[in-house]
């Protein structure tokens, strides 16, 4: 007698799966603000915490379902497994994550039953990856060049100075300053952010050419970075003056 066809486990059915989150956990499944992604050497991955707020479940079960299913994961790349200090743990605990790639994502979601809360998050993973590809793209194509162009005419102003080298970090601070980013984000910046950074170079670039020295250069840099400044923040507040009305 042939043994009874058994069907793969899917999301809420598999021991564990039933656990929901709490009333108070993020929904991310909801239509809203993107879903975060992190970059580990040039390539998009999603946080397994991510994703388990989308689908309304602790992650300790998600994180189960990946780590009973490893072989799956790893068939689409290598499954990254990282630890982090719990958030909200007065002792520092730490706890277990992965960073999944795209396909390992949707092959995350086949489990799941395809509810409207399961159906939105892939709709909003489509969306995150494909922004995703591309700001790769344009930081390929736009930012990098920008980037070693300013950096090329700052050498220029700079050789022979024994601060070189805090002279090329004073100008990405100044970038970053402008456009509102911290040191070390540049990296996974999304596309509009990053199309910040490129415009921002290009007038730094401008600014420092014909300057005398790495002085004036850097002085009329922050001249010209200073209005892109001040327009930047002025479409921040009203883009978030429009939300705020659409909430209330």
């Amino acid at each position: 007698m042939r043994p009874a066809k058994t069907e793969a486990p899917t999301v809420g059915a598999v021991q564990g799966f039933g656990e929901q989150a709490s009333d108070d956990t993020p929904d991310c499944a909801d239509a809203g603000a993107a879903l975060p992604l992190a970059t580990l050497k040039d390539e998009a991955r999603m946080d397994s915490r991510v994703l388990a707020e989308g689908l309304g479940l602790q992650h300790c079960s998600v994180f189960k379902l990946v780590s009973d299913n490893r072989a799956d994961f790893a068939a689409l790349g290598k499954v990254r497994f990282e630890i982090a200090a719990s958030t909200g743990s007065a002792t520092g605990q730490a706890s277990k994550f992965a960073l999944l790639n795209e396909d390992q994502c949707y092959l995350l979601l086949t489990y799941s039953r395809n509810t409207e809360r399961v159906r939105r998050l892939k709709l909003r993973l489509v969306q995150a990856f494909r922004e995703a590809r591309s700001a790769a793209e344009v930081r390929r194509t736009e930012y990098l060049p920008g980037y070693h162009q300013l950096h090329d005419d700052i050498q220029a102003l700079a050789a022979g100075s024994p601060n070189v080298r805090f002279v090329h970090l004073n100008f990405n601070k100044l970038v970053n300053r402008t456009v509102g980013l911290e040191a070390g984000e540049r990296g996974g910046a999304p596309l509009a952010k990053l199309a910040a950074v490129i415009l921002a170079q290009s007038l730094a670039a401008r600014a420092v050419r014909g300057a005398r020295d790495h002085h004036e250069g850097f002085a009329r840099a922050k001249v010209a970075l200073c209005s892109l400044q001040s327009l930047l923040q002025l479409v921040g507040a009203e883009s978030h003056g429009v939300s705020s009305r659409r909430v209330t």
